[in-house]
């Protein structure tokens, strides 16, 4: 009877607790607003280490929990076929990486082989802007 119990009142909780998730505002992102890739180019071949710089145009950087209009930080989406939901903080993992100390290059390590990549910028909390500002999805060969 506890474990039903149990149950019952988690179910209840999360229950309760979607909707409140799902309202989540996004913010908006100006007119014109652009991210996209200062390095790699691409189609580029590339040896050891990729060195990823990222540009944005029509908004500023700011860190991660720092509320300032016009801003976000930037999300760098790695092999990722199918975008994360835009209405969510984005998941933070291997193909998502995520720079919310305001970073604007990185190098990455990547296999030999073929690659995607993708920028999204998220909001003071990881969530992607209205209208989402993502980049093209370029694609690089590691050797």
């Amino acid at each position: 009877m506890k474990s039903l119990l149990a149950t019952c009142g988690l179910l209840a909780a999360v229950t309760l607790a979607a909707p409140v998730m799902a309202e989540t505002p996004r913010t908006a992102a100006p007119a014109g607003a652009a991210v996209y890739f200062i390095e790699p180019a691409n189609g580029a071949t590339i040896s050891g280490p990729v060195n990823v710089r990222f540009g944005l145009k029509g908004m500023g950087v700011a860190p991660a929990g720092v509320d300032v209009a016009d801003t976000g930080h930037h999300h760098l989406l790695v092999d990722v076929t199918e975008l994360p939901g835009l209405d969510a903080p984005l998941p933070a993992t291997d193909n998502i990486r995520h720079f919310g100390k305001g970073q604007t290059e990185t190098q990455i390590t990547l296999p030999p082989g073929q690659h995607s990549l993708q920028l999204l910028l998220g909001d003071k909390n990881h969530i992607p802007h209205q209208p989402p500002v993502l980049s093209e999805k370029i694609t690089i060969t590691v050797k």
